[in-house]
């Protein structure tokens, strides 16, 4: 099974004024992504919304990347399936695999939660069985589940016995976790390192990519970031991450998870408002917000805008 690597970024959602899905700016952003030198894309996920978006919403964004992306071997897409019902999960991923995703993921249920590894790893069990020949992902977020199950404990509990589980999207601190699941059965699983202001320790314990919502806008700081990695320039990979932590800290001055859509306001992917519960920036913060982003030098870093010849017809 086709395992990914590299960058991949967490879309957002593009919304309407009125709060819509805005499907028709889907091509454009893969467009924009790929002229990024981003290698995939996972939708629907915390960044894209995906708990805010009706099961019929979902399908249609699905539906949209699909369109843009299914023939690309160049670039992955993975769906959220969902955590709360695991029967529209079920239904969610039939469709992903329809519309020729390469993987699904999966995330606990937050309502009533597993007990344990063991419960976790049922759950992952009984939604992937309706896509057996399709790659299946947990996503490890426990800030947003409040699931806090140790990753190594879910493989010790899924080990054999389920043949498309592939790996983990691991947004979470827990840096001794995360390198025991990168070492269990000989590096069996996929793990997909998911806090982008902590990339480069996951890089130095062997990460093999990396998925997050700041890779919509400034993705060209973290291939630097990995590619000085690579060549053993530690001083430029330790300043290009601190460069990622100060523009990082303007999400949580302005706001949170939102903020990301001012950033790529900013590059002329205006992807509409968050719908509630999450607040958005009021037009007074947005003047504030540009002048601290230009304060932390994200011009010097930013993703590109598509040359105009790309944007026809996207």
């Amino acid at each position: 099974m086709a395992l990914f690597q590299g960058l991949i970024a967490a879309p957002f959602t593009p919304m309407h004024e009125d709060g819509s899905l805005h499907l028709g700016m889907i091509p454009r952003y893969y467009a924009f992504l790929k002229h990024n030198g981003v290698h995939g894309a996972f939708i629907c996920g915390s960044t894209g919304e995906g708990v805010s978006l009706s099961l019929d919403e979902k399908k249609r964004v699905i539906d949209a990347w699909g369109a843009c992306a299914s023939d690309d071997d160049d670039f992955a897409v993975m769906p959220l399936v969902g955590g709360t019902s695991l029967e529209d999960c079920r239904n969610l991923a039939r469709h992903a695999e329809a519309a020729g995703m390469d993987a699904v993921s999966f995330t606990a249920p937050f309502y009533f939660k597993p007990a344990d590894a063991r419960a976790l790893a049922d759950c992952c069990i009984e939604v992937g069985a309706a896509v057996p020949d399709m790659p299946f992902y947990y996503y490890h977020i426990p800030v947003l589940t409040g699931v806090g199950t140790s990753m190594i404990d879910l493989l010790q509990a899924i080990d054999g016995r389920m043949p498309s589980f592939v790996g983990i999207k691991y947004t979470h601190e827990d840096f001794m976790d995360y390198l025991s699941c990168i070492h269990f059965a000989e590096g069996r699983y996929n793990m997909l390192w998911g806090r982008d202001e902590n990339m480069l320790p996951a890089l130095s314990l062997g990460a093999p990519g990396a998925v997050g919502s700041t890779y919509n806008y400034a993705a060209p700081l973290y291939l630097d970031l990995m590619a000085a990695f690579a060549s053993g320039d530690l001083a430029s990979a330790r300043s290009l991450q601190q460069q990622s932590i100060d523009m990082i800290r303007l999400l949580g001055k302005y706001g949170g998870i939102a903020t990301g859509k001012a950033f790529m306001r900013m590059l002329g992917m205006d992807c509409g408002k968050f719908r509630l519960p999450v607040r958005n920036m009021t037009d007074d913060k947005y003047e504030l917000f540009i002048r601290d982003v230009k304060n932390v030098g994200f011009e010097s870093f930013c993703s590109s805008p598509l040359p105009a010849m790309q944007t026809e017809g996207v």
